[in-house]
């Protein structure tokens, strides 16, 4: 890279990393609710968060800090994010930093850039999210449920269970990544490669990253970028029985997507896919771990399973909050919101708010409504991986746990560093008996 490349790359990360963190550094040293709440969720358990959460919501639906509004109540939440007042991603207009902006940016595939469906809005976001539904629909998603546990049960027997394990990598991981690959169409030879374009791809959807986290995800993002080009040619030229495939040659009124949607759809299944679902099965583990009763009841009344999964969503949800932008002067909850502000919806705060659930913070695999939680947002950005993502928990936790009844945790587990994404970095384990 030529050191004027490197200079536009250090001028992407300054505006939309190390500044941001450091507005929010900023604030939270003056006691701003959501200033603290980014700086205080990194490397920590969502409990620890609770305080935060409660604070947001006892004063008022809709909180105003310093330099942003946000809310942990759920139906405040669910209002912001159902509401044509408001939008994913930043528009920005002007400003002090536009020109510099402008003279940094380059053309990358990204969860975060469009045409993601995470940052496009209608009519663009409509076409895009009808086309990509009609494929990846929930009888689809059962469809990939026997080879799910096939893979699950590959990769156990690939453990000892006389020997430590550690579960992110050697399963939380390795499971919703295999099974991605797949849904992509990547041919065995090729697994590996996308496998690790997962893994450095994933932070891009956090807030805050270091120079070097922020320098591995641009140089992943732009080798899947190469990689989708060639993969989606080969589809083209021999289509296969995968979700990909069907993507490809799925039209809407003679219509179907450009290469540059087919690769941000892609990109967005591989980071938002992967990144979910580990996190998913890791926070799962840390839970059963930490309550073995409900781990007990889950043996004698299986068929909680699903209920279970939807209960982890609910109390240690893979995000923390979703952003939104006023698209023009609007009221919520009776609070006035200026166009061009930004709004925190917290989910994982709504997700305990005791207007919706009873004892929010009890751990309850027999909630009746454990459902109602918002781990997948909510509104015309819902996630369109939730059936897959429940499916892989399901499927995931129930098959470990089979396979390894007298699983415990063992003193090293750590969080990950990200703020905006809750899991696990490392989760040592003991497999069979002590």
């Amino acid at each position: 890279m030529t050191r004027r490349n490197v200079l536009k790359q250090r001028v992407r990360w300054s505006l939309d990393h190390a500044l941001p963190r450091g507005v929010m550094a900023y604030a939270a040293k003056k006691g701003d609710l959501p200033g603290r709440l980014i700086v205080e969720s990194g490397n920590v358990e969502t409990a620890e968060l609770v305080d935060l959460f409660d604070a947001a919501r006892a004063s008022g639906p809709l909180h105003r800090g310093r330099f942003s509004f946000t809310t942990a109540t759920q139906s405040t939440v669910k209002e912001i994010l159902t509401s044509p007042d408001f939008r994913t991603g930043i528009v920005r207009a002007g400003g002090p930093f536009e020109k510099l902006r402008a003279w940094s940016d380059v053309a990358m595939l990204g969860p975060l850039t469009p045409p993601s469906l995470l940052v496009t809005e209608p009519p663009d976001h409509t076409r895009y999210r009808k086309l990509v539904t009609r494929v990846f629909t929930v009888r689809a998603v059962e469809q990939l449920r026997g080879r799910t546990e096939e893979i699950a049960n590959s990769l156990l027997d690939g453990l000892d269970p006389a020997q430590p394990a550690e579960l992110v990598s050697a399963y939380c991981a390795r499971l919703p990544l295999t099974v991605i690959t797949e849904v992509l169409g990547v041919e065995p030879e090729d697994q590996e490669r996308v496998l690790r374009f997962g893994t450095a791809a994933a932070p891009s959807l956090d807030l805050g990253l270091s120079w070097s986290s922020f320098r591995d995800v641009e140089a992943a993002l732009l080798d899947f970028d190469a990689w989708l080009t060639e993969h989606l040619e080969r589809l083209r030229a021999r289509p296969g029985d995968n979700l990909m495939s069907k993507l490809v040659a799925a039209t809407e009124d003679g219509v179907g997507l450009n290469d540059a949607e087919l690769k941000a759809t892609a990109g967005l299944v591989l980071a938002a896919g992967f990144e979910t679902t580990v996190n998913l099965l890791g926070n799962a583990i840390a839970l059963f771990d930490q309550h073995p009763d409900q781990l007990a009841r889950l043996r004698t009344e299986p068929e909680l399973w699903p209920n279970a999964v939807d209960e982890v969503l609910r109390i240690d949800p893979p995000v923390l909050l979703t952003g939104r932008m006023a698209v023009r002067d609007t009221t919520v909850a009776g609070v006035p919101v200026p166009e061009g502000a930004l709004v925190s919806t917290l989910l994982a705060g709504a997700n305990r708010d005791p207007d919706v659930f009873t004892d929010p913070d009890t751990f309850d695999v027999g909630r009746a409504n454990a459902g109602d939680h918002l781990a997948f947002s909510a509104g015309r950005h819902y996630c369109l991986g939730a059936s897959l993502a429940r499916m892989e928990g399901e499927v995931g936790l129930r098959t470990l746990y089979e396979r390894f009844p007298e699983l415990s945790l063992t003193p090293g587990a750590r969080r990950r560093t990200t703020r905006i994404l809750r899991g696990f970095d490392v989760l040592p384990a003991r497999l069979g008996p002590h």
